[in-house]
């Protein structure tokens, strides 16, 4: 279960891999060349953080199939209580007959019989016989199996709203993910942007230095190519951000035709902390963690349908009722009406060897699904050991970047005061400008990386069952 969760939800990630790769770029190009869709278009929305998360948790498909799954578990269980009360059948029927047998019953059971009512026994003509009659009956034992049925029946209901809750746990994180890619996409154009605009400034700077011949043509074809590359840098960042923005209508199940913005949050994000060890934040997602519970029910659910099967080799009995009336015409009449009462046993000596099989079955299905719960505990440590290992590695990473970028814009600002004295190449102006684009990006980079590892653990602990 925790796979397919995963697996319904991978293409939220997409955007944190798109940009693990983005450089520096500039505006757009799509933006210029849009098409125009023939479906009438909804009034725009907007979100934030909480608010995409909200709308993800009223309208995500996911969700509601889930929901859809404790509705289903909650009919199952009526259907499995209602053997407990009682059956009542209402029933007619019609019978014309000269068979000696039958129509001597009939004339007992419609109360016609005197000495003279059949003539000749063997040859006693054609009846008929009109019945309607109500019958009620009540399972007064099966073996347990009425019982156990309805147990599984409960548990079934408890495992299906933990699979609500990790779809649930599994959808904030998918949204809270594509909503930190979308604010690094639009951190890495701007970078992009920037860097476009100086490099087109130097750019110009150094054209006309070349025109009245002060600088060299291979310094203006060198700045020409460093343009091309942030331009087709800036053009992969923005694609980043339709990406991601597809990624985010995706999840809150939003129609093609509706026109949506993410809104920035209002303040600087702030860094991640870790402050919790390995060993406490497992043990808090084997508390936590609803695919466990739901592997734990599934276990308890086999056990009482292995019961069930047992339940087979034990008697069933039954108690009935029935109240109707015999008659040669159709009508009711209290004169000639029947009533029986009774209960029956019976009990099953020989199958052919199918109830063996079938317990055989229940207990291959217990044995798998308790190897399923320790795959599942398995699976949910590896999880949480990764996304605790790339939060470190993400923080320690982001205080590198961040003395990076100090380091090198400082190294940019003298670099631009001797290129301005006539000391360094243009080469060396590239160098520079290279290094400080590559520092920021790598620190927004990591940043929005501790962020996304920071939503990873939070999921792996269950922080949003």
């Amino acid at each position: 279960m925790l796979k397919t969760t995963k697996d319904k939800l991978a293409l939220s990630l997409l955007p944190i891999l798109i940009f693990s790769n983005l450089s520096l770029g500039a505006d757009h190009p799509f933006q210029n060349v849009a098409t125009q869709t023939s479906q009438e278009k909804l009034a725009p929305l907007s979100f934030t953080l909480k608010q995409a998360v909200d709308h993800a948790l009223a309208n995500n498909p996911d969700l509601q199939i889930a929901i859809e799954r404790i509705s289903h578990a909650e009919a199952q269980l009526g259907i499995a209580l209602s053997a407990f009360y009682p059956q009542v059948t209402a029933r007619a029927s019609y019978e014309n007959s000269n068979n000696p047998a039958q129509v001597f019953s009939m004339i007992l059971a419609q109360r016609d019989f005197n000495a003279n009512s059949i003539q000749d026994i063997n040859n006693p003509g054609y009846r008929q016989n009109f019945r309607p009659e109500i019958i009620g009956r009540l399972s007064l034992f099966r073996g347990g199996q009425d019982y156990h049925q309805s147990k599984a029946a409960e548990l079934g209901i408890d495992a299906a709203e933990f699979e609500r809750s990790a779809v649930h746990n599994a959808l904030i994180e998918a949204v809270t993910t594509s909503y930190y890619a979308y604010l690094a996409a639009l951190e890495a154009q701007k970078v992009a942007q920037d860097s476009t605009h100086a490099i087109t400034s130097e750019l110009n700077q150094t054209q006309l230095k070349y025109d009245a011949g002060t600088a060299l043509k291979s310094d203006v074809l060198s700045l020409e190519v460093k343009l091309a590359e942030v331009q087709d840098a800036g053009i992969r960042a923005a694609n980043g951000i339709e990406l991601s923005k597809t990624s985010i209508a995706n999840l809150l199940g939003l129609p093609s035709n509706q026109a949506f913005t993410i809104l920035s949050p209002l303040s600087i994000l702030t860094k991640p902390k870790l402050t919790t060890s390995f060993n406490d934040l497992l043990d808090l997602a084997m508390t936590e963690r609803p695919e466990i519970k739901a592997a734990a029910k599934q276990v308890e659910i086999r056990v009482h349908q292995l019961k069930i099967e047992q339940g087979a080799y034990l008697p069933k009995v039954d108690a009935f009722v029935s109240y109707g009336q015999n008659s040669q015409h159709p009508g009711f009449s209290g004169q000639r009406d029947n009533v029986a009462v009774g209960v029956a046993a019976e009990m099953n000596l020989f199958s052919g060897f199918n109830t063996k099989q079938r317990i055989s079955a229940a207990e291959r299905k217990l044995a798998e699904v308790r190897e399923m719960e320790r795959k599942t505990k398995l699976a949910i440590e590896q999880e949480v050991k990764i996304a605790l290992l790339k939060l470190e590695e993400a923080l320690a990473r982001l205080r590198v970047t961040e003395a990076s970028v100090r380091a090198a814009n400082e190294a940019l600002r003298l670099v631009n005061e001797e290129r301005r004295a006539g000391m360094v190449t243009v080469t060396r102006y590239i160098e520079s400008e290279v290094a400080r684009n590559k520092a920021q990006s790598n620190s927004i980079a990591a940043h929005y990386d501790a962020l996304n590892a920071e939503t990873a653990l939070r999921k792996a602990i269950g922080d949003w069952k």
